[in-house]
């Protein structure tokens, strides 16, 4: 099985500046593509940022300039720069990764985390 832990989340004031992690542990040969994804209430889910193995990122057009996405594969772990948040970042941010579980099988596996709110005061 594989878990993923999603930390860093919290309250700030517009401008601020939050940092998720999100851990994935248990049965992992490799991790592929990892991302983070973010839904406010009444919204749909919408893709924040993207990682792929190599290390080529891409970003929603709303974050872009403001969030960075990271990855430590050493770890097994993706992070989130958030910076200059405004009250329109808030949503529950959840990440999702590929993974690859056994070393003969190149099958991928979708896992989610359990999310993290992110709240932006104005």
């Amino acid at each position: 099985q594989v878990q993923l832990v999603e930390s860093g989340g919290g309250s700030v004031q517009a401008g601020g500046s939050l940092r998720l992690s999100c851990a994935a542990s248990g049965s992992i040969f490799r991790l592929d593509n990892m991302g983070w994804y973010r839904q406010a209430p009444g919204n749909q889910r919408e893709l924040v940022a993207h990682i792929f193995t190599g290390g080529d990122t891409n970003y929603a057009d709303s974050v872009k300039g403001r969030f960075t996405i990271s990855r430590d594969n050493a770890r097994n772990t993706v992070y989130l720069q958030m910076n200059s948040l405004k009250p329109d970042d808030t949503a529950v941010y959840t990440c999702n990764a590929g993974v690859q579980i056994y070393d003969w099988d190149d099958r991928l596996y979708d896992y989610w985390g359990q999310g993290t709110q992110v709240t932006v005061s104005s």
